[in-house]
């Protein structure tokens, strides 16, 4: 099938299903055996779509006379891969991007829009100015919602916590697909002999400044095909991810419950700090994520884990006190934009109820932790109600616990007690994360 119809075919799928892109895409390259240019230019094809949906969109207002909400979907979805190959993507010649794109709306029988795709997209090739963007000296927050194709709440959200030139930078982040970092087995290899290792496979791996055992790789191609993943001496995980663990500093012998775990890189990393001694307790609400972290577990060595399926919001079932306590809640995802582009339309991705069930789940996991012991809050967003309120509530509304000061040299670039940290893409070279570290001194 023609690669641009794949991409048609994923890009419908998330807008009318909701689905999560980076899985339809990949579904899509393993059914289809796309390799190479072919994978590459497919997901080119997706992620650009949307990372700039609201760009392209405000660009066919420019040069449509029906109204943006009267265009069907289709129509609207092959618009934007048109106008997408035509003034973002390099190396597509003018006449491809328009032809095939009549040849597409051809193919899924909307020969009535064919005619006004081509319109359009012959327009703009002919147009001297492409398209212009709003005036940033009268509306500077529309001015980047549109530059940066992101909603405008979030854009202001960014810029009353953050900054003006802060926000604009985190948006610039969003575009381009993140570093891939790898966390070293380090029970079963070091990361120096597993920087060899895989420049033999044709892999360039460096370490972070930020922790010696992250790597960041570059050509590594399909993850799944590398000797060193196949034998579990590597595994695919953030670096902020991997700072977390860090911040809970897990040691050997200890218990350790991992409240939210899937998909289980936060129980791994601890039970490499702990040499795979003590008990590592891996909790989720669904059991085929629970499987998936076992399989995982079996392919690195790693026998402290034990999965159980657990409710963090309802299940008040007694736990044994535990030594260290993580809890990365579910959140809004707004630091992995650069990995889940569509997660910013969300209808409601600010208006909602997750600071509160965030809070619930906090306020639970701090019931199982012991007189000494560390417990760890943790999300992939940036947003100051799920991430600073949530701590400072639960620090104002539970006198048995005290702020336990972070011992991380990430770089800091807002004010914030010594127990939080906010790590930006654009600094830190991570997803947007928050950690929060907490110490339990009575029961």
């Amino acid at each position: 099938m023609n690669t641009r119809d794949l991409a048609f075919k994923v890009l419908l799928s998330v807008e009318k299903e909701k689905s999560y892109s980076a899985l339809v895409l990949n579904n899509s390259i393993k059914e289809n055996k796309l390799k190479g240019v072919d994978a590459s230019f497919l997901s080119a094809l997706v992620y650009g779509v949307l990372e700039r949906k609201l760009t392209l969109d405000y660009i066919i207002k420019q040069y449509s006379k029906i109204p943006l909400r009267k265009i069907e979907l289709e129509t609207k979805i092959i618009l934007r891969l048109g106008i997408l190959q035509l003034l973002f993507m390099d190396k597509i010649p003018e006449s491809a991007a328009v032809n095939e794109s009549v040849n597409l709306a051809k193919r899924r029988r909307l020969q009535k829009s064919s005619g006004f795709i081509n319109g359009i997209l012959r327009n703009i090739t002919r147009a001297e100015i492409k398209y212009t963007l709003p005036d940033k000296s009268k509306d500077f927050v529309y001015y980047l919602s549109i530059r940066y194709s992101c909603p405008r709440e979030i854009v202001e959200l960014w810029i009353d916590s953050y900054g003006r030139e802060n926000t604009e930078e985190i948006l610039k982040s969003a575009f381009g697909r993140a570093n891939l970092t790898a966390r070293v087995n380090t029970l079963k290899i070091s990361a120096d002999k597993l920087i060899g290792e895989l420049k033999n496979e044709g892999v360039e791996a460096e370490k972070s400044p930020l922790d010696s055992n992250a790597l960041i790789l570059k050509n590594t191609g399909s993850i799944e095909r590398l000797k060193a993943f196949k034998t579990g001496k590597l595994y695919i995980q953030d670096l902020a991810s991997q700072l977390c663990v860090k911040a809970l500093n897990p040691k050997r012998g200890d218990i350790m419950l991992d409240i939210c775990s899937a998909p289980g890189g936060k129980s791994f990393t601890s039970a490499q700090y702990m040499n795979n001694s003590g008990k590592i307790f891996s909790f989720d609400i669904y059991e085929h994520k629970l499987k998936l972290i076992e399989k995982t577990a079996e392919r690195l060595g790693i026998t402290c884990i034990i999965t159980d399926i657990r409710d963090a919001v309802n299940d008040n079932r007694e736990i044994a006190l535990a030594d260290k306590v993580l809890c990365d809640v579910p959140c809004s995802g707004l630091g992995i934009m650069n990995r889940k582009p569509e997660i910013r339309y969300k209808e409601d991705i600010l208006n909602n109820d997750l600071p509160e069930i965030q809070y619930k789940i906090l306020c639970n996991s701090s019931k199982f932790v012991a007189v000494g012991g560390t417990l760890i809050y943790s999300t992939c967003t940036l947003n100051p109600m799920e991430n600073n309120k949530n701590a400072e509530r639960f620090l104002n509304e539970n006198s048995d616990f005290e702020p336990l000061k972070l011992e991380l040299n990430a770089k800091r670039l807002i004010e914030e007690p010594e127990n939080m940290i906010t790590l930006f893409p654009h600094i830190n070279k991570t997803d947007g994360f928050f950690i929060s570290a907490f110490r339990r001194v009575k029961l």
